[in-house]
């Protein structure tokens, strides 16, 4: 079960471009920034109320955010939802018939467990289940 937006993930090309332009219009100041190496970005988050808006800059011209950039352009790249157990909802995904990304949940940013269901079977919405990594 789905327990709230975690956050919403934007691909940009330039993080520090990305994070004065929100700073500016949301006034709320970065929350913090990181290097996740596993997924080549450079991330920071900005907390909204209970959710969090991530902006992903790629580190490498073969990840997967410089991709997507490359093929559809800066914006929305992401939705992620926090959930209990990323494994259990995987399980419970799969036999739903949902396409996978992982079968396996992984490290991620911001402290949590992630996964990601493709986009193919949730109307074009890439979809990341999150779990706080300390639970």
């Amino acid at each position: 079960m789905f327990n709230k937006i975690e956050h919403i993930g934007i691909a940009v090309k330039n993080l520090e471009s990305a994070n004065t332009m929100f700073n500016q219009l949301s006034s709320l100041g970065i929350l913090k920034t990181e290097r996740v190496e596993s997924e080549q970005v450079l991330v920071s988050f900005f907390q909204v109320g209970d959710s969090k808006i991530e902006f992903l800059q790629p580190t490498s011209a073969d990840s997967p955010i410089a991709k997507y950039i490359e093929k559809y352009g800066e914006g929305i790249h992401h939705i992620a939802f926090t959930v209990d157990d990323v494994a259990e909802q995987l399980e419970r995904l799969s036999k739903a018939g949902f396409e996978l990304i992982h079968t396996i949940p992984k490290a991620g940013a911001d402290n949590k467990i992630i996964a990601f269901v493709h986009p193919k079977s949730t109307n074009k919405v890439l979809v990341e289940l999150c779990q706080d990594s300390t639970v």
